[in-house]
C-alpha cells in the first residue's frame, strides 16, 4: 500500500483525477443538506424514523439521505437512471435509435445522451409533483404536519428546485466521468450509499444496548455479511474462459499465428444495472400515490412495499428479464464468432461461423441465468432481514452490489494510470538511451 502511495505521489495527472472526483463528491454531499423551502424539519425527521422498511426508507438510500432532508437532491439519480431504462428499451423496438447508437459512432451517443437528459428532465418534473403532492399529505407520528404551507405556491416552488438539483447532480456525475476516475453517476450512488454506514453502525449499538437485539445474532449478522461481501467479490471477478485457437498463416516464408488465447465471459454480465433498473421501476407506484389519496390507490402502494411478497416476485422477475436484456444489448455472440473467423481463430471442436455463435450464445444463456439467481439472492436479502429479524438497516442488495461493483472499477481504472504512467516511463528510458 505504501509502494502504491509512493506512486501515486510521482503522478500529478492521477493526484489532479482523484482531488477532482473527491472535490465533487464532497459538493454532492453538500447539496444533499440543503431543504426544499417551506418544510418542517422536525416532523420530517419523525415522520422517516417511522418508515424503516418501507419504499420511503429504499427511496431515501438511493438519494443518499436526500429525500429523508427534503433537499434539492431528493430524488437523486433515479430519474436518469429511469431515463436510461427508457432509451435502452426503445433501442430494440425504435429502428432510428437502434442506428444512431450502433453505426453512428460517438455522434449517435452523444445524441442518446441529449434525448436521455430531456427525458431526466421530464421525469423529474413529473415526480416532483408527486413529492409535493406526497409531503402535504405527510404528517408526524405526533400529528404535525410536515408542510408548513401547502398549496400551489409550494408545489411550484417544490417541482423547480428538485428539477435544478437532478440537472445538478446529472451534471456533477459527467464531470467526474470527463475529468475525475471512474463512472461519475455510479460513484455518486457509492458515496450515497456509504454515508449511510455509520448511521446502521450507530442504531444497532443502539438496539444491543436497549436488549431488543442479542448481541450473539449481532455477531451473526457481522459474520455472514463478511461472508456474503466476500462472495459477491469471488462472483464478480470470476470469469468463464472460452479457449481461442488461432491457425498458422503462411505470408512469404514467414508463419504467424498459431497463438491460443480465451474468450472471458462473466458470470454477471450485465453487472448491477438488472436490480437498478427493476428497483426504478418498482419504486414508481410510490411516486403515483402521491397524486390522489384513493384507498385502492394506496392499497396498490401496500402491494409494492418492499418487504412485501408481491414487490419481492416481480421484483426477481424484473432482475431476470434485465439480465438477459441488457446482456444482449452489450454482448452480440453474432459479432464475436463473425470477428473470430475473419482474423483467423476459431473454438477448439468448433466449426467457425454460425455454430461458434450457437456455442458462445448457449455458454453465455447458462452464465445469464446463473448470474440472475445470484443477483435475485443478494437482491432479496435485505428484504428478508428487515421482514423476519428486524434488521435496523438494508443490507445486502443492490447497495452491497454497487458498493463491490464501483469500488472494484474504480481501483481497476486507478492501476491502469499506474500501468500507463509506468509504461510510458519506461518508454522514456528506453528513447534517452537510444
Amino acid at each position: 500500500m505504501a509502494n502504491g502511495a509512493d506512486k501515486m505521489a510521482q503522478m500529478p495527472e492521477l493526484r489532479k483525477k482523484l482531488a477532482w472526483t473527491i472535490l465533487i463528491l464532497c459538493m454532492y454531499r453538500v447539496g444533499v443538506h440543503v431543504p426544499v423551502p417551506g418544510i418542517d424539519a422536525g416532523a420530517l425527521s419523525h415522520f422517516f424514523a417511522s418508515m424503516q422498511g418501507s419504499v420511503f426508507a429504499l427511496l431515501d438510500m438511493f438519494s443518499g439521505g436526500g429525500l429523508s432532508n427534503v433537499s434539492v437532491f431528493a430524488l437523486g439519480i433515479m430519474p436518469y437512471i429511469s431515463a436510461s431504462i427508457i432509451l435502452q428499451l426503445l433501442q430494440v423496438v425504435s429502428p432510428e435509435i437502434k442506428r444512431m447508437s450502433k453505426e453512428e459512432g460517438q455522434a449517435g451517443r452523444r445524441k442518446i445522451t441529449q434525448y436521455t437528459r430531456y427525458l431526466t428532465v421530464a421525469i423529474t418534473l413529473i415526480q416532483g409533483f408527486g413529492i409535493a403532492t406526497m409531503l402535504e399529505g405527510m404528517t408526524s407520528p405526533e400529528g404535525a404536519p410536515v408542510v408548513m404551507n401547502p398549496g400551489w405556491e409550494f408545489r411550484l416552488v417544490t417541482i423547480a428546485t428538485l428539477t435544478a438539483g437532478t440537472i445538478l447532480i446529472m451534471w456533477l456525475g459527467e464531470q467526474i466521468t470527463a475529468k475525475g476516475i471512474g463512472n461519475g453517476i455510479s460513484l455518486i450512488i457509492f458515496s450515497g450509499i456509504v454515508v449511510g454506514i455509520p448511521s446502521a453502525i450507530v442504531r444497532s449499538y443502539q438496539l444491543i444496548k436497549a436488549g431488543d437485539m442479542n448481541v450473539l445474532f449481532a455477531i451473526f449478522i457481522l459474520i455472514m455479511m463478511l461472508a456474503v461481501t466476500v462472495g459477491i467479490v469471488f462472483v464478480e471477478r470470476a470469469q468463464r474462459r472460452i479457449p481461442i485457437q488461432y491457425a498458422k498463416r503462411q505470408i512469404g516464408r514467414k508463419m504467424y499465428g498459431g497463438q491460443t488465447t480465451h474468450l472471458p465471459l462473466r458470470i454477471n454480465t450485465a453487472g448491477v444495472i438488472p436490480p437498478i433498473f427493476a428497483q426504478s421501476l418498482l419504486l414508481f407506484p410510490a411516486t403515483v400515490a402521491g397524486f390522489s389519496t384513493a384507498a385502492w390507490l394506496q392499497q396498490v402502494v401496500a402491494w409494492f412495499q418492499p418487504t412485501s411478497i408481491v414487490y419481492n416476485i416481480i421484483f426477481v422477475a424484473l432482475i431476470f428479464f434485465f439480465c438477459f436484456f441488457y446482456t444482449a444489448i452489450i454482448f452480440d455472440p453474432k459479432d464475436i464468432a463473425e470477428n473470430l473467423k475473419k482474423a483467423g481463430g476459431f473454438v477448439p471442436g468448433i466449426r467457425p461461423g454460425e455454430k461458434t455463435r450457437e456455442y458462445i450464445d448457449n455458454v453465455l444463456t447458462r452464465l445469464t441465468l446463473w448470474g440472475g439467481i445470484y443477483i435475485s439472492i443478494i437482491s432479496v436479502l435485505p428484504m428478508l432481514l428487515i421482514a423476519q429479524f428486524n434488521v435496523p438497516f438494508y443490507f445486502g442488495g443492490t447497495s452491497l452490489l454497487i458498493l463491490v461493483g464501483v469500488a472494484i472499477d474504480f481501483m481497476g481504472q486507478v492501476e491502469s494510470h499506474l500501468i500507463s504512467q509506468q509504461y510510458e516511463g519506461l518508454m522514456g528510458k528506453a528513447a534517452k538511451r537510444g
